[in-house]
Formats: structure tokens, sequence, C-alpha cells
């Protein structure tokens, strides 16, 4: 007998999170706020559905080599960060997480991204109309119409599969990435690259907007967080020295500080992370402080997809942390030099420095406005394929059989992609009704 579907959301939920959906749980309030929010923290539901066979993909997808995924792949996974992590100046658009990536199959990205696009359309539309939430938001802005999804997810694909014909003919290919983002394309994204430009080593607003200027405090002697009670817990001298001893060899300068880093993303419960300021010893000064950065450690969790594929590759078989780090490695064009993983206290944490530069993109930055309705949104789209095809390429650096394979299965499966797709986002738009129903009563 199936069960409930409302009972199959609350168990994924509870699995992943360790709690039962709730009003009690920040990231569950977020959730509640539209289908493209609910989306972001339930990637676990979308591939227990994909094992259930209530999404179904074309057959020749199938034949599709293995490579290394994101997991997660949706439009706020895409964004602006400088490459090498805090070491390079580099800003290019990417995508930007990688804590549910493994070894798998492309299409789960394709299609996943797929729904995110027609689910960011819902959640500015829905906003407008009053049914959703967002913060910051002009509702007076138009909104991209379904059509405009349908033809952005075609796009999406269209690049993709051109991505992959140019390594097929050149795999030097596999080294570009965008690192620019021209003022002349009707998009916001132009805006959003000069921000990033501007937070980076050496712009302008490094000193004062810098991942690392809003997280720290520096008054001519002192360096360190901020004491702010919402982001950062202090540590107690104990457990200061033991993650000082556990993970100063892996810093590539003296830590200067650590913190507790509390309520930090949609997809994070019950998972410890801290904040390692980094940079040179005392004594601290304006040129010290340039040189610094942060490296965040992270207790990692199973990727999404394993639970319900664990046999897919054997590569999936290493502890969480060193996964992500491998597939992160594999993926971008110059991955963070800090990023390793670490056992401590019985659990896997990932290290990683945070980008100076990193801007997010959120659903009304690409689907709300002019120039997302006279062309920005399906550029969007174009950039993302480009950039999800060269990752998923960057898998294999032997051969180019993942992209002939891909340039060829997906131009075959192009419109039935984009129909699934278009059809599950009705299925998440379901589920978080039940979801904030749900919620209302726990």
């Amino acid at each position: 007998m199936t069960k409930p579907r409302i009972q199959l959301i609350s168990e994924e939920i509870k699995r992943i999170d360790n709690h039962a959906p709730s009003r009690s749980l920040p990231k569950h309030t977020k959730m509640a706020h539209s289908p493209f929010v609910f989306y972001r923290g339930s990637a676990q539901l979308f591939y227990a559905d994909i094992k259930a066979g209530l999404i179904n993909f074309p057959k020749e997808c199938d034949s599709l080599p293995l490579t290394s995924v994101m997991g997660d792949c949706h439009t706020s996974n895409f964004g602006f960060l400088t490459e090498e992590g805090s070491h390079g100046d580099t800003v290019i658009f990417s995508p930007n997480d990688f804590d549910d990536a493994c070894v798998g199959k492309a299409q789960w990205d394709i299609l996943r991204y797929l729904v995110s696009l027609q689910l960011a359309q819902l959640h500015c539309s829905g906003i407008v109309e009053g049914k959703y939430f967002g913060e910051d938001v002009d509702t007076t802005k138009p909104v991209v119409t379904h059509q405009q999804v349908i033809s952005a997810q075609h796009a999406f694909i269209k690049r993709y599969v051109a991505t992959c014909k140019r390594v097929i003919e050149d795999d030097s290919i596999l080294n570009e990435a965008i690192d620019y983002c021209p003022d002349d394309v009707p998009s916001k994204l132009a805006k959003l690259y000069k921000k990033a430009k501007a937070r980076s080593a050496g712009g302008e607003d490094f000193t004062l907007k810098s991942a690392l200027a809003k997280a720290v405090y520096f008054d001519g002697n002192t360096l360190g967080f901020k004491p702010n009670s919402e982001k950062f817990s202090t540590l107690d001298e104990r457990e200061y020295e033991t993650l000082h001893e556990a993970f100063a060899p892996y810093m590539d300068d003296s830590i200067v500080d650590i913190v507790k880093r509390l309520n930090a993303g949609t997809g994070s419960v019950n998972m410890a992370r801290y904040y390692f300021l980094v940079g040179p010893s005392k004594p601290h000064s304006e040129t010290s402080f340039a040189h610094c950065h942060i490296v965040e450690v992270k207790q990692q969790r199973v990727a999404a997809p394993i639970y319900y594929f664990p046999n897919i590759n054997p590569v999936n078989g290493l502890n969480a942390a060193h996964l992500t780090a491998r597939c992160q490695r594999r993926m971008q064009r110059k991955p963070d030099l800090v990023l390793d993983e670490v056992k401590f206290e019985n659990a896997h944490y990932l290290v990683r420095s945070r980008h100076h530069a990193k801007v997010g993109i959120d659903p009304h930055d690409i689907a709300m406005g002019n120039k997302a309705i006279n062309g920005g949104f399906e550029y969007f789209a174009e950039l993302c394929g480009y950039s999800l095809a060269l990752a998923h390429c960057r898998g294999d650096r032997r051969s180019t059989r993942f992209a002939q394979s891909a340039s060829s299965i997906l131009s075959q499966t192009e419109s039935s992609l984009v129909k699934i797709a278009n059809l599950y986002s009705e299925q998440v738009v379901e589920d978080h009704a039940l979801f904030s129903r749900h919620l209302e009563f726990n």
C-alpha cells in the first residue's frame, strides 16, 4: 500500500534534519515560504521520487556515462565567486555548492535545474500575488511568463549540448570559465558581477563588503570575528584549543580566531560548522588584515543521491567530506587551494576557504524586472547550461566520452526532459502546500 504523500515528505525531512517538520526549526520555516525554497531544502525527496518511479527519465538517458554531479542543482546554486577559494582574484560565474556532490547521473542535475527554472518563476509570481513570502522583493516589477520559462529551459539544454560539442572538438575548452559579464546584455547579472569584482581582494569594496570584512573586525590592535549572536557563537577556551589543535595542520597560515557558525544555509541542520580566521600572526595591521581569509570547517552528511542509489559507483563509498572535496576538485576549473577533509570526533568535516566575493542569485534577480522579461532569464539559463556542461565534462579529463554521449542523447531528449521537469514542478507545488499545512499544526 502506498503511503500518504505527507508521510513520505515528513519521513524524508526527518531523516536528513533529524527532526520532524516543525515551526521551531528556522530551516523548516524558510521552506514554507514558497515551493522554490521548499525544493532547495528537500533535495532528498527528488531522489526518493526518482527511485520510486515518480520521475521517469527518457530511456536514452540510461546510456549517459556517469560523472561528477552537483546533486542539488538549481538556479540559486550558481553565482559569482573568486576562483581558488579566497586565494584567487578572478571572479567567475560557476556552480557554487557541492555539498551533495557525488558520482552519478548527469540527467539528475539537468532535470533538477530545469524544475528550478519553473519554480523560480512561480516563486516570483506568487510573491506578487501575495501567495508566497519573499524579503526585499519589489512586487511592482514584471515577472517572466510560463512560456518564457519553457524557452529558457530549452536554451539551457541547447547551450549545454553546444558546449559538449565544443569540448569534443577541442578539450582545452575545459579550461574555460565565464569571467566577465557584458553591460549590453539585458540582465541583472552584469550588476552582480560588478558587485563581486568590487568585493574581491584589491576591489574597492573589499575592506567593507567582502565576506571577510562582514565577518571580522579590526580596531588597530585586535583582529577577530565580530561579536554577532545571530551568526556566531563564541567558543569556550577548551573547545577553542581542541579545534585549533585538530585543524591547524590544514590551514595555510596562522589561526587568528575561531567561532561556531549558527543557522547557515537552507539545507543544513544539526551539522556543526566553524569559521577560522586565518592570516599573519601578530602584530595585526591593515596589511595583515588584507592577507587574512576565512576557512569554513563543516561537518558533512551523506550526499542526497547516495541514500537511494548507494551502489551506483564505488567512489561514492568515500566518506562524505572526502567525496565532496573530490567532486569539487574535478568539477571546478581552479578549485579552492585549502580544500581538504578531516575526521574529527568521529565525524567527517570538509575544510575549505570562503570566497571573499561570493555573490549568490535569488529568483527575483533572474525572473523579475524588465531585463528579465527582455531576455535576461534565458541568458541566465544559457550561462548555467554552459557552466554545468563544463563541470560534468571535467569528470573525465582523459577522454571526451561523456561529451560525445551527452551531445547526442540530450539533443534527442530535450523536449521530453522539459515536459518531465514541468510536470514534476507541479508535484513540488503540491508537496509545498502539504508541508505548509502540516507545519501549521506542528
